[in-house]
């Protein structure tokens, strides 16, 4: 009854070093993504070979998206035609309709509207319910997902952007998604038992106001999204490591 994860990538959009933020959360056997950017399947098979817990598509159940920016969002088109043509069937996507309005006809459709589903014939068209079923979250309660409950609230970003409060097994991991600093977050985050929260520039949350945390409050919380030149070994506050597993 155990809820743990396993960061596929822990890197900001511009990292050359690692792969683009990105969670595989495990409970009762069944894998939530959190977030998906490509190359989904290469970040899943490292982190199998890193960590000794298996991976691949057929073990996620669903995808968590907080949002559409590229890396995090990139690799759903690759992971819906896996899950399409080799497994099958539809991949479930958990997400607030607000992260959802755009994704197909600005996001997926110019790639994945037309498919030819049989050599010599002409392409058929395609919709997001092809691929994809939808679940909704709310602001207002949680949904249930399998052996997953998953609470949203809106974050400070360039797009629609929602952080997680996931519970399973008895226990409770937040998520900020990418944020600017925010305190209120910070304080809905910190009813869970575990919390990773995103450190970056510009728009985003500088380290410097984390590490200002209580101490009681940066013991329960790890970093990720940060870019290349961030020194995790002078850190007060744990990075996490891509490929490693971690029990809540």
């Amino acid at each position: 009854m155990s809820l743990s994860f396993i960061p596929l990538g822990v890197g900001d959009a511009f990292s050359a070093l690692h792969y683009s933020s990105c969670l595989a959360v495990e409970a009762e056997g069944q894998v939530l993504l959190i977030d998906c950017p490509h190359p989904i399947r290469k970040m899943m098979r490292e982190a199998s070979e890193s960590s000794g817990v298996h991976l691949d598509v057929e073990r996620v159940s669903a995808v968590a998206l907080t949002h559409l920016h590229a890396d995090h969002a990139s690799g759903l088109e690759s992971l819906a035609y896996f899950s399409f043509f080799v497994l099958q069937r539809k991949m479930e996507l958990l997400a607030h309709p607000s992260v959802t309005r755009r994704l197909w006809e600005g996001h997926l459709a110019a790639g994945m509207e037309c498919l030819i589903e049989q050599h010599g014939a002409g392409p058929n068209d395609k919709h997001f319910e092809d691929y994809f079923t939808h679940t909704p979250l709310h602001l207002e309660r949680a949904v249930k997902h399998g052996p997953f409950e998953i609470e949203c609230r809106f974050t400070y970003h360039h797009v629609p952007t929602t952080a997680f409060r996931i519970r399973a097994g008895g226990r409770c991991l937040g998520y900020s998604a990418d944020t600017a600093f925010d305190e209120g977050l910070i304080s809905w985050l910190s009813e869970a038992d575990l919390v990773i929260h995103e450190t970056n520039y510009g728009v985003h949350t500088p380290y410097e106001k984390l590490a200002a945390l209580p101490e009681a409050t940066r013991a329960k919380m790890r970093l990720i999204h940060y870019p290349d030149q961030f020194d995790g070994s002078g850190s007060v506050i744990e990075p996490l490591a891509q490929g490693r597993r971690y029990t809540v």
